[in-house]
């Protein structure tokens, strides 16, 4: 699940930024109804969320529905040493500044 697929229109993505927040909301309550019970079962086994989070507070209704859910959360940080093309075509003045605000906790 990513917030990216919101943008999806007829396999064509059309991305607004004056929806993130939207297609954020989408995400989050995709992957709630993904975890959600059914008596002692659960919906699906294995949920994995692409996003592009770079503070705390992004992830944070994530581990909340997973705790809620009996969830385990693996986190993996991908980074570009690759020299990766920008397939969305964000400025990269964008793309410094989510650098600039990128902050991980090592448990």
């Amino acid at each position: 699940m990513e917030a990216d697929q919101y943008f999806m229109e007829g396999g064509v993505y059309n991305f607004d930024a004056t929806k993130l927040k939207l297609a954020h909301n989408y995400c989050q309550n995709q992957t709630r109804a993904w975890m959600k019970t059914d008596g002692d079962q659960v919906n699906v086994d294995k949920i994995i969320v692409s996003n592009t989070f770079t503070q705390e507070w992004e992830m944070k209704a994530y581990y909340d529905m997973a705790k809620e859910h009996g969830y385990k959360v693996y986190s993996l940080i991908v980074e570009n040493r690759h020299g990766g093309v920008n397939e969305h075509n964000v400025p990269v003045e964008v793309l410094e500044k989510m650098d600039g605000r990128f902050e991980v906790k090592l448990m």
